[in-house]
């Protein structure tokens, strides 16, 4: 291992009680996206962190969730190259899901909600830059920081922020959780779509008159065979009807069905095609009406030569430290979806465990000092050199 890396991994292994204590802390400060009066506490506990290694924060209030915090450092050079640290503090766990599934530490593990997606990148994140101030490590691409309350239903209200930091900043760092037991970093990310079909017939009396109704559930299940059919395995490409309702009691010929489809793509061109695919439907009835609504609303994080340079980057620096790292595909997206349209991304560099939103969920604590120090050793990195083919 050579300098700096063993002055970094040595300085993190005599923090690692601390690091423990505040992901516990953290774990603790349940914070359900949708509830926004529960993001205050956790956002304040990142805001002391943050200020205690001087980069002061500024918490921006959404209108219906917590909204997002953003910090950089106090000290900086006016023209330096920035780059942004990524990840969100809100969870999928209601409140008081802690009195049934409390925080813990098993062995090498902690488990609890939200310690693995992804408070545990949190910590990591913070420790990298506490690492870098207190050692006096110079960086030549200035630290943002941005941390929001709303990626869990969608990154809605904080998306404009993070477009807008990404279009300025020489790479994103994501601290979502690694992909895997293997823990690989996530260098793909598929794009998601949802869509609404609705279906109008014609009511009648389901006995006295069935042949004078035009039943809109069973031309939507047409549909659904023809959306079925738009699976494709082997490119990647999932469409998934995931809810149908319709018809108003079981005498009545339907009038109205609907389905909600949630679509997954690998690249954009498959974005496009399965878009224009779904928006072409047609009624299978001809007396029934049929109207789309939706979109692919974030388009795939793609291995382009701009991620793929900074994943090299990362497997240098692995070996560095004596990590042999793997790369992977994640079918769910993230924040690193909206950065990697505008710059270099790496997603993944958070915790090493499993259960996200899942009642095992856990990270494992020993790994938490490796990937903290290959964190603060990208963070030292020199500017890319951008590809012009991105």
């Amino acid at each position: 291992m050579t300098e700096p890396a063993n002055t970094i991994v040595y300085y993190l292994q005599q923090q690692r009680l601390s690091m423990t204590n505040f992901l516990k802390e953290l774990a603790e400060a349940e914070s359900p996206s949708t509830v926004k009066a529960a993001q205050e506490p956790v956002l304040n506990l990142l805001e002391n962190a943050l200020a205690s290694i001087d980069y002061p924060s500024n918490v921006v209030s959404g209108q219906t969730t917590g909204g997002y915090l953003y910090a950089r450092p106090a000290s900086r050079e006016r023209n330096c190259p920035v780059q942004l640290l990524l990840g969100h503090c809100d969870t999928v766990w209601p409140l008081d899901t802690l009195s049934g599934m409390p925080v813990e530490t098993r062995e090498e593990k902690m488990v609890g909600p939200g310690v693995y997606d992804m408070k545990a990148g949190l910590v990591q994140l913070i420790f990298a830059l506490k690492t870098l101030t207190e050692l006096s490590l110079p960086y030549s691409v200035t630290p943002l920081v941005l941390i929001n309350s709303d990626e869990e239903i969608g990154s809605h209200e904080s998306t404009p922020m993070i477009r807008r930091l990404a279009q300025i900043a020489d790479r994103a760092f994501v601290l979502e959780p690694s992909l895997g037991l293997a823990g690989k970093l996530k260098t793909a990310r598929k794009g998601i779509g949802r869509f609404t079909i609705t279906v109008q017939g014609k009511a009648a009396h389901a006995g006295l008159d069935p042949t004078k109704g035009v039943s809109a559930i069973v031309a939507l299940s047409h549909t659904v065979q023809e959306l079925f059919a738009m699976n494709n395995p082997e490119k990647g490409i999932s469409v998934n009807v995931g809810m149908i309702t319709g018809g108003v009691r079981a005498n009545v010929v339907a009038p109205e069905s609907s389905a909600v489809v949630d679509v997954r793509v690998p690249t954009q061109r498959d974005a496009e095609e399965i878009t224009q695919r779904i928006h072409g439907l047609q009624s299978a009835h001809p007396e029934a009406t049929l109207t789309v609504e939706g979109h692919i609303g974030r388009l795939p994080m793609e291995a382009t030569p701009r991620n793929q340079q900074l994943w090299q980057m990362a497997q240098e620096l692995g070996d560095t430290l004596g990590i042999n790292l793997e790369q992977g595909m994640a079918g769910g997206g993230s924040d690193a979806n909206t950065t990697s349209q505008y710059t270099a991304t790496l997603d993944g560099l958070g915790a090493i465990g499993d259960g996200a939103h899942a009642s095992h969920e856990f990270v494992y604590l020993n790994r938490m000092i490796e990937r903290t120090a290959l964190l603060a050793l990208l963070l030292l990195s020199p500017p890319l050199k951008q590809s012009p083919n991105i």
